[in-house]
């Protein structure tokens, strides 16, 4: 099958369209014929050597995958050939054919294109469990987002308009992405670059501070989140895009009463993003159907131009998912 190889570490120099070996079926997955699939940012860590799969998944990168089962494991029950999916994946995602766990696909209903279905698993269900499982956020709660534009960020927000509607969302962005960001539903837009988004959650929230962050940054964000968080507040960490250690206030923690909860998805035991994914099956699966949320795709590239998708993730100017289309 054709799949994106790695012949080394680094940059996305090192990827290349090449034949990889068909994966195999065991008895409780199932095999996509893979239309399309998305670039994520772990997807970047992997290639530069610092995010390995987990044991037992494929080497070949890709988180999600959108197409067709090819065939099903013999313990496989509810899924059949044929029928459109999407899928978490711990691996593989670059690739014509992909082995899944069938507990971790989702059944696609016709209105919705691969290329968008490429979109949902990866970054709409770390979202969701970030946000409505870890962090528990209720409707009316005041919530700060970083990252407007990425990924997880825009699909943060779609779900926030759609199951938390009266809650207030303040987004950080880069200065050519404030005005889309607000389009999007942003009560509160902040150009990372040229304010401090303490100041600008005080002015928002009277002083109060925000009950939820979602943060992908780490290090140097921790001391301003803690600082933006109300009594009760719960920081959720997804990623450290710009670094692994800080220092802590522990006594603004205990007065105030916060948590700070980490979180990653790709390592879950099974069984658990099968109960993940099963509860984000009911609560936002409808949401797609029914065309109340879709997808934002900043671009689509074949699968043998992945590199310069890469790229695209690395220079920062998408606004959404960035696609690959495999076939």
């Amino acid at each position: 099958m054709r799949a994106i190889l790695l012949d080394g570490f680094g940059g996305p120099e090192h990827m290349r369209i090449g034949d990889a070996p068909a994966p195999a079926l065991g008895p409780h997955q199932v095999l996509i014929r893979v239309a399309a699939t998305s670039v994520n940012r772990p997807d970047i860590v992997q290639r530069e050597g610092h995010y390995p799969p987990p044991p037992g998944e494929s080497e070949i990168l890709g988180l999600e995958a959108a197409g067709t089962i090819e065939a099903v494991g013999d313990d496989v029950r509810g899924l059949s050939a044929g029928q459109r999916v999407a899928a978490l994946l711990g691996g593989g995602g670059y690739a014509e054919l992909a082995a899944v766990d069938a507990r971790h696909v989702l059944a696609i209903p016709d209105s919705i294109s691969f290329e968008e279905a490429a979109c949902i698993c990866e970054t709409y269900i770390t979202a969701y469990l970030n946000l409505f499982i870890g962090a528990r956020l209720e409707d009316g709660e005041w919530l700060l987002l970083h990252g407007g534009g990425g990924g997880v960020t825009t699909a943060a927000m779609q779900l926030v308009g759609a199951l938390a509607a009266k809650s207030r969302m303040i987004v950080t962005a880069s200065e050519s992405k404030l005005k889309r960001v607000a389009e999007l539903g942003a009560d509160t837009v902040v150009d990372y670059r040229n304010e401090d988004f303490v100041d600008a959650v005080k002015r928002a929230t009277d002083g109060r501070g925000v009950d939820v962050i979602l943060d992908h940054i780490g290090g140097p964000y921790l001391e301003r989140n803690m600082k933006s968080l109300a009594i009760n507040g719960r920081l959720a960490l997804i990623g450290t895009m710009g670094g692994r250690k800080a220092e802590i206030d522990l006594g603004r923690l205990l007065v105030k009463r916060h948590e700070l909860i980490g979180s990653v998805l790709r390592p879950r035991p099974a069984d658990e993003k099968a109960e993940i994914i099963a509860r984000f099956r009911d609560a936002v699966m409808p949401l797609f159907a029914e065309r109340r949320i879709v997808p934002l795709i900043d671009r689509v590239y074949p699968l043998e131009e992945a590199a310069e998708a890469h790229r695209r993730m690395e220079r920062g100017g998408h606004f959404g998912k960035i696609v690959l289309r495999v076939s």
